[in-house]
């Protein structure tokens, strides 16, 4: 069977990662947006790059959790061909086992250069005079796709999608696009939906089957089920 599954943070919130949209959406009395986004970083790279930096350490300190590891499990499996996308910008997928990763929104261990494009494993703390590797110029940013800016791989994704048997939504909260499009695109090519949610999601209307609770209890069942 072939499947893809889009997972967001509520996979990686059982982690003990926080989800900044289920709460206020402030990090230290700042909207999260005006810490991401392009704008932002020009305006006050050393604020963004604080954020990044909690958040990186954050991440290095979580575990994988039963959710991620069932989805490790389901991508060893040779009966099923899964394309595992992830709007996270954690590594827990990977440290839990999943093979291959699509990260559409960029990934926390990673560091770019906005000046040449370079890319490079982040370390745990960067700040934005930190010189590039490959020009040296300081304009060191996280590798993350911020609001306003092209996620990663999309192409591929949507032609998964399209050839998929089943497309799954897990812990995702259908506010962002373009990943909030991918069920009714699912729709569109007739391929069944399944979303796993602590609740229902605010694009939930565009799902063909429903079940709330926490991931780490439906996922390891949800894998369990297709064998």
């Amino acid at each position: 069977m072939k499947i893809v599954v889009l997972t967001g943070a509520g996979i990686s919130a059982e982690s003990g990662l926080r989800t900044f949209r289920d709460g206020d959406g402030l990090w230290e009395s700042h909207r999260v947006e005006d810490v991401a986004t392009p704008g932002a970083f020009r305006r006050d790279p050393a604020l963004v790059h604080r954020f990044y930096n909690m958040r990186r350490a954050d991440a290095r300190a979580a575990r994988p959790n039963a959710a991620h590891l069932a989805l490790a499990d389901l991508g060893r499996n040779p009966a099923h061909d899964l394309t595992l996308v992830t709007q996270n910008v954690d590594d827990l997928h990977e440290r839990a086992g999943s093979p291959k990763v699509l990260h559409m929104h960029g990934a926390l261990d990673g560091a770019l250069c906005a000046a040449c494009g370079h890319r490079w494993p982040a370390p745990l703390r960067m700040q934005a005079t930190d010189p590039c590797p490959a020009c040296n110029r300081p304009a060191t940013r996280p590798d993350i796709v911020w609001f306003g800016e092209m996620p990663h791989h999309l192409d591929r994704i949507i032609a998964a999608i399209a050839a998929a048997d089943l497309f799954c939504a897990i812990g995702t909260s259908g506010q962002v696009y373009p990943a909030a499009g991918f069920a009714a695109c699912a729709r569109d090519h007739d391929v069944p939906t399944l979303e796993l949610n602590l609740t229902d999601s605010a694009n939930a209307p565009d799902f063909s089957r429903r079940l709330t609770g926490p991931a780490t209890r439906l996922v390891p069942d949800w894998v369990a089920s297709l064998g």
